[in-house]
């Protein structure tokens, strides 16, 4: 194996990382998952001429190290968990232990590295603006779901207990409201022309575009399919010999496709192009879902191909 086809595999743990490198030799297997032994890892790896890097999203503690390792100038692949612990499968490796694990991703590294299309997985590296606006978005979808427990508690509580639960909900919803506004704010200082070019378009209003800048950093660097894809929106194929099944979308990134559905729901109803092409596939036959699916890829196509040109609406672009 040569030096241009090393590969390293990080297992991501709260206090340590675990480390495997296939195509060279490192010392060193675990370092602390703090800014000293990010630096230490980095200088391990600097003099090897890394081919990739994977780890596994582990809910923020690959965060750091993932910035840390691409300031570095390393290419780093963030996988989702399902997608290596397949993989593991798949090579029948079923036993599950830091070091396997970092192994495993090490192997799963050396097959990505061969894939045509290696730069959909790469993330661009955030700035500290858009690692801020990540976490306003994300503590606004956790103050969402603690609202949305506590009214339904309420609907099941005994009428004495509803004061108490009331209070609850009015202090989630003060949040709620205190990080909404930092968020628009935030992205009008430092994302102020990528907003206003999202918002041109009829559907997107200041939540779903704060969501797309934080979430969907690669949006205008990608082709129609490639994006369509990592937001989870790209029909998959289900054939087999003379069987040919339905299509359905899976996989991609959620918190994207949830604000894209929402989105979409607005479009069908006041973007004349989206709500254009709703009707046609509705008289066509489709169901509404498949329907309102079709027209999220085609918004987020659209998205795509205005923030790649910086050309806001235009609606004369769009009409099919």
């Amino acid at each position: 194996m040569s030096a241009s086809s090393v590969v390293v595999g990080i297992d991501v743990a709260k206090a340590h990382v675990d480390v495997a490198v296939l195509g060279a030799v490192l010392d060193a297997r675990r370092f602390d998952n703090r800014a000293e032994g990010h630096s230490a890892l980095i200088a391990a790896l600097k003099p090897l001429a890394v081919a990739l890097v994977v780890m596994e999203a582990t809910g923020g503690y690959e965060a750091e190290l993932a910035c840390a390792l691409q300031a570095a100038g390393l290419p780093v692949a963030v996988v989702n968990p399902r997608q290596a612990r397949e993989f593991a499968r798949s090579m029948g490796l079923l036993a599950k232990t830091d070091t396997v694990d970092a192994r495993m991703l090490a192997e799963f590294a050396a097959v990505l590295r061969r894939r045509d299309d290696l730069a959909r997985l790469l993330r661009p590296l955030p700035d500290a603006q858009q690692q801020w606006l990540a976490a306003l978005v994300t503590r606004r979808r956790q103050l969402l779901t603690m609202l949305a427990a506590e009214r339904q508690r309420l609907q099941i509580t005994p009428r004495g207990l509803h004061p108490s639960i009331q209070a609850i909900i009015a202090a989630i919803q003060a949040q709620l409201d205190h990080i909404e506004t930092q968020m628009v704010a935030h992205v009008r200082e430092h994302f102020g022309q990528l907003d206003a070019l999202l918002q041109s378009a009829s559907g997107i209003g200041p939540v779903a575009s704060a969501t797309l800048l934080a979430a969907l950093p690669e949006l205008g660097r990608l082709n129609r399919r490639a994006i369509a894809t990592l937001a989870g929106v790209a029909p998959m194929a289900n054939d087999s010999g003379s069987s040919k099944g339905r299509r359905r979308i899976q996989g991609g990134r959620f918190e994207v496709r949830r604000v894209l559905y929402m989105a979409t729901l607005t479009a069908s109803r006041r973007n004349p192009v989206i709500k254009a092409f709703y009707e046609r596939l509705r008289a066509a036959g489709k169901l509404p879902k498949v329907a309102l699916v079709a027209c999220m890829r085609k918004l987020l196509t659209i998205l795509n191909a205005m923030v790649r040109t910086r050309q806001p609406w235009n609606p004369a672009l769009h009409h099919t």
